[in-house]
This record gives C-alpha cells, sequence and structure tokens, in this order.
C-alpha cells in the first residue's frame, strides 16, 4: 500500500508539470496511470476505467488552479474567451460524465486508448490549425465548449488537447492558447468531477474510500505535489522548446495507448 501511495504522489507530480507546461491538464497521464495502479490493487474490472476518469478529474480541480494562477500572473489567460467558452463547458462536461456511466470498462478503454494515439500523432507532426478566423459569438462558443466538454470528460483530461487547437484556429498565440486552457481545465474538472461523483454515488462495489467514482487515496496523494509542480511547469512553458517536449511526450503516448489497448482487448 505504501507503493501505491508513493506512486500516486509521483505520478501527481509530473501531472502537474505537465498541466502548465504542454495545458493539458495531466489527465493524458493520470488517468493510464490510474488504470495501472488500479489493476494492480485487484479493482473490479467493471469499475477501474470509471474511476480513473473521475479520480483524474477530481485531481484536475487543484491542478488547473494552480497552474491558471501561474498563467494569471504572466498575463497571458484570454478571460473573454474563458468565459464565452465557460457555459458549453460546464453542460458538455457533466453531459459526457453521465454518458461515460452508462458505457462499460472495456469501451471507455478502447476509446481512451485510441484517444492516445489520435493526441500523439498530432504532437508528433506537430498539427496545428492555422489562425483562419476570430472567436465565434456566444453560440458559436458554447457549442465549441460543449463539445469539448464530452469529450474531456470521456477520457478524464481538463480539456487541453481539444482547447489548445480551438483557440489557435481562431488566431490566438500559442501561449495565450496554452494559458487559456489551462484557466478552462477549472470548469471542465468541477462540472466533470460532479458528474462522476453524482453518477458513482449509489454504484455497489467501487473500493472505498471513495465519494461516487472518485477514489479519495489516489486523490490524495497526487493532489499533494501537482499543485506544487504546476507553477514550475507553467514557467518552464515560456522558457523551453515546447514542440520538441511534445513530440517526447507523443512517443510515450503512444506507448501508452499500446498497452491500453493491448490489456483491454487481451
Amino acid at each position: 500500500m505504501i507503493t501505491t501511495y508513493i506512486l500516486y504522489i509521483c505520478l501527481g507530480a509530473v501531472a502537474g508539470v505537465l498541466a502548465g507546461l504542454l495545458g493539458i491538464g495531466g489527465g493524458l497521464v493520470i488517468v493510464p496511470m490510474l488504470n495501472f495502479a488500479f489493476e494492480w490493487q485487484n479493482f473490479p474490472v467493471e469499475h477501474i476505467q470509471h474511476v480513473a476518469l473521475g479520480t483524474s478529474m477530481a485531481t484536475i480541480i487543484f491542478t488547473s488552479i494552480s497552474s491558471m494562477r501561474a498563467h494569471h500572473k504572466r498575463g497571458a489567460i484570454n478571460y473573454s474567451a474563458f468565459w464565452r467558452l465557460a457555459p458549453g463547458i460546464i453542460v458538455g462536461t457533466y453531459l459526457g460524465s453521465w454518458v461515460a456511466s452508462l458505457l462499460s470498462t472495456l469501451f471507455l478503454k478502447v476509446f481512451f486508448g485510441l484517444f492516445l494515439y489520435y493526441v500523439a500523432t498530432q504532437m508528433l507532426l506537430n498539427i496545428k490549425p492555422k489562425g483562419e478566423r476570430e472567436l465565434p459569438g456566444h453560440a458559436g462558443t458554447f457549442v465549441a465548449g460543449s463539445g469539448i466538454g464530452v469529450f474531456s470528460a470521456l477520457v478524464g483530461i481538463g480539456g487541453g488537447t481539444l482547447t489548445v487547437p480551438f483557440l489557435s484556429w481562431c488566431n490566438q498565440t500559442m501561449h495565450t492558447a496554452i494559458a487559456t486552457a489551462a484557466a478552462v481545465g477549472l470548469p471542465i474538472a468541477l462540472a466533470g468531477t460532479a458528474g462522476y461523483v453524482v453518477n458513482g454515488w449509489s454504484v455497489a462495489g467501487i473500493p472505498g474510500p471513495h465519494i461516487g467514482y472518485v477514489y479519495l487515496p489516489a486523490l490524495l496523494g497526487i493532489i499533494v505535489t501537482s499543485t506544487l509542480t504546476a507553477p514550475f511547469g507553467a514557467k518552464l512553458a515560456h522558457s523551453l522548446p515546447v514542440t520538441k517536449l511534445k513530440k517526447i511526450f507523443a512517443i510515450l503516448l503512444f506507448l501508452v495507448g499500446t498497452r491500453m489497448l493491448w490489456n483491454a482487448l487481451a
């Protein structure tokens, strides 16, 4: 058990750096690592992915606050875009968590593994949408926010992998897009956590202590270090070659995605 807690603490440290550095909220790392940890702890197979997603969402609340504060100090967040996206984000994320509660662990694992392939390919090839338009009006941003929210809930992430490309397409600079995505991670995490708590509240067989689909030991172990390392990641984002780092991270995502698909389909 002590080894498991150490794993959660180390995972939190890595997730915090990635949240600030790449604007991804850490979920792309947290979800697969929680999968492996829960399998190691012999969690019921039918609950593993749901608990991983719910716990990931809960950790992102704390990571995103820390990362958001760091980017705010640098004046990099586009708050106009943030407030336009927030309503759709909240609705879409809560809806996505409800949909996830109806799906099997097998489906969610395969969906997550394929999503990792998508993100890794995007990073490895440095695919960036060209800035072709300005931010849409309230209706357009509500639809965009809802879509980002639904997918974020289904894969347990803070939405950066979707928000950053969207904002880049809307002529935001990369630093502004990353900083705003970090801020958007907060309403995603709040709505997603609420959804996973509510939809997992009466589910039997979830190992405790837990609140709905949120496993408290993992939550506490991860947030202890992630909130400390997120500001460090945000600082690095303004000084390191993020594009090169993303390519290295992409290779890791391919390996993790392959492992998850193998475990799910074997």
